[in-house]
């Protein structure tokens, strides 16, 4: 669990560079980036930046290859703001949680689909056995067998 002073300058690294990438940094590569998430180890050295990207596979690329150009000028703002005497060194990872959780909702979809014609095969179904497939001691048998004791 991370001390809530590396918590505070995480989440006020994700706000810098998010507006970095909003307002300052004019790459043409760069593309719709969203800064998800950032982690910054216990002794704020190393901060990872985790993004996504709306747009197809060569526009993750080329943003990816934006971002790595701008590093630097980023994590220079980033320690005028934060005004800390060890900037921490940034690394951009992309973040593939949305494109997963896409995906879950998918198969949960197919899920429920496959679940709905289920149910509705079973709705006029009867049991192959009868309401109760259980043996039971025929009443008829109890009598007979005590008729018999009675001779």
């Amino acid at each position: 669990m991370a001390s809530p002073r590396v918590r505070k300058v995480a989440d006020r690294i994700q706000v810098i560079v998010a507006e970095m990438l909003e307002r300052r940094i004019k790459d043409p590569r760069l593309g719709f980036v969203t800064v998800t998430d950032v982690r910054l180890t216990g002794d704020s050295q190393q901060a990872t930046v985790f993004y996504t990207v709306f747009g197809e596979e060569e526009s993750l690329a080329s943003t990816a290859a934006a971002l790595e150009s701008a590093k630097g000028l980023i994590r220079s703002e980033v320690g005028k703001q934060l005004g800390m005497r060890h900037v921490p060194t940034l690394e951009f990872s992309y973040d593939g949680v949305p494109e997963n959780a896409r995906q879950i909702d998918d198969l949960l979809a197919k899920v429920r689909e496959s679940d709905a014609a289920v149910a509705a095969a079973a709705a006029g179904a009867t049991y192959a056995a009868g309401e109760d497939p259980y043996k039971k001691p025929h009443e008829d048998d109890d009598e007979s067998d005590e008729s018999d004791e009675d001779e």
